[in-house]
């Protein structure tokens, strides 16, 4: 019954655009080092905004960073996929949701380093930060702004 919940949610988020299987638009991984507090704290952000996590606890993440075509000046403290795409950091399940909605060609979104306010780093302080897309061509752009 949550499953069905919470694809008529995607549906209604993403609109006619959403694939006949929208539940599994939010099926996501995550990698990160067992101890990483903060990152457990971005996967509960995700899970409340209604992604099935499954997290795979790794002592050295930079195979999976470069697999996942991270750049180094991106990079933070963990790494996710959903779908097709890579998502570096406290990125806000906000965001994943309208990258998944619109569908951009792109490797995915990234919140370099770890910005105090951004989803699992809350802590009364709210450092101005950008959401970037990381395009295939290596470059990247704004996807949103948090001030």
């Amino acid at each position: 019954m949550k499953r069905l919940a919470i694809a008529l949610a995607v549906v209604s988020i993403l609109g006619s655009t959403a694939p006949a299987f929208a539940d599994e638009l939010l099926a996501m991984t995550v990698w990160k080092t067992p101890s990483c507090g903060c990152c457990g704290n971005w996967v509960k952000h995700m899970r409340a905004a209604g992604f099935e996590v499954h997290v795979e606890n790794v002592d050295d993440l930079g195979p999976v960073k470069r697999l996942a075509a991270v750049p180094e000046k991106l990079q933070s403290c963990h790494t996710a996929r959903v779908g097709r795409y890579t998502v570096e950091g406290h990125v806000p399940a906000s965001d994943i949701l309208r990258l998944l909605k619109e569908r951009p060609n792109a490797v995915g979104l990234a919140v370099p380093g770890m910005p105090s306010g951004s989803p699992g780093m809350e802590n009364g302080d709210l450092d101005p930060y950008e959401v970037l897309m990381l395009k295939r061509d290596g470059e990247t752009a704004v996807f949103s702004s948090y001030r």
